[in-house]
């Protein structure tokens, strides 16, 4: 008798959530102090704790960064991007606010996404009691995070509430509708197997019907204008490569400003594993594009 996809996806979750929450020793940014304190959101699917990450001081509010981690929609590990929300509070002069959102096969589709837009509505709304400025507001995430950041994005501009000003796409899963198996890598043993793809999807979207829908495949919508600028980052050997490729040719196509990168030689989750030049550097682009998006 064959093991259930829920089943499945709790033996992931307990076998991967302590391995991504550890990073490569040479990107964890130790040299970067960590200013740290914990809210709690209420929203739509449940409250959702963040941890907020300040930058040195300045006299004014700064900008709001709002950080989805990744994990297939089913690890719930947002300490696994500490380091890069560190980094990008201390360089890019933002508040970072990085969400712990609700995970497969526990909660799955709509509840990430109903959190992940919530949680950014809310910080949007309310920079004046927290000392940020909501009005100059970015979102993004690596992997699952980055759908579900595609997701806020497409939100947000459907019911007309809050335009981030930029949103940061790592790596991100496009396309829940076509068969991992068709998902090509120029090496022999890529970071994702099929059979991994199609556990963290059966988990997340339980109906089939449902994964074509544009806030579970957003490279496969058709109606893309008017979202916000976007940075896309893509990594050569990642078997998302190729849709996270489409989803920038799309976007630019449907005229919104967007900074594509292929990042050569590298896989999957390249900016948690390393090799540590090639992540430096694509935290780094991250960092520089905030500042650029949120400051001028």
């Amino acid at each position: 008798m064959p093991i259930s996809p829920r089943i499945q996806a709790r033996g992931i979750q307990l076998l991967l959530g302590g391995m991504m929450a550890r990073v490569h020793k040479d990107l964890r940014f130790t040299d970067v102090p960590k200013r740290t304190e914990s809210l709690r959101v209420e929203t739509g699917a449940g409250p959702v704790t963040c941890t907020v990450y300040r930058p040195p001081a300045t006299g004014t509010p700064a900008p709001a960064y709002v950080n989805f981690h990744g994990g297939g929609f089913v690890v719930g590990r947002p300490e696994q991007d500490d380091h890069i929300c560190r980094y990008i509070a201390a360089t890019a002069g933002c508040v970072v606010i990085n969400v712990d959102y609700a995970v497969a096969p526990q909660r799955p589709y709509p509840a990430p996404v109903t959190q992940a837009y919530d949680v950014t509505a809310w910080v949007a709304e309310n920079g004046p009691a927290n000392n940020w400025d909501g009005s100059r507001l970015a979102v993004g995430g690596h992997s699952a995070g980055a759908n579900l950041t595609a997701a806020v994005c497409r939100t947000a501009r459907d019911r007309g509430t809050f335009s981030p000003r930029l949103q940061i796409i790592d790596s991100a899963p496009l396309d829940q509708l076509s068969d991992p198996a068709t998902k090509l890598s120029p090496i022999a043993k890529p970071l994702l197997s099929p059979h991994l793809m199609r556990v963290f999807t059966a988990a997340y979207v339980p109906d089939p019907a449902d994964r074509a829908h544009p806030l579970v495949s957003p490279g496969l919508a058709d109606d893309l204008a008017g979202l916000p600028p976007a940075l896309v980052i893509t990594a050569e050997n990642d078997r998302l490569r190729d849709e996270g490729d489409a989803y920038a040719k799309a976007l630019d196509a449907a005229g919104v400003p967007v900074t594509h990168r292929v990042f050569e030689g590298v896989d999957h989750y390249f900016t948690h594993t390393g090799p540590v030049p090639a992540g430096k550097e694509a935290i780094e682009l991250m960092a520089n594009a905030l500042r650029t998006a949120l400051t001028t």
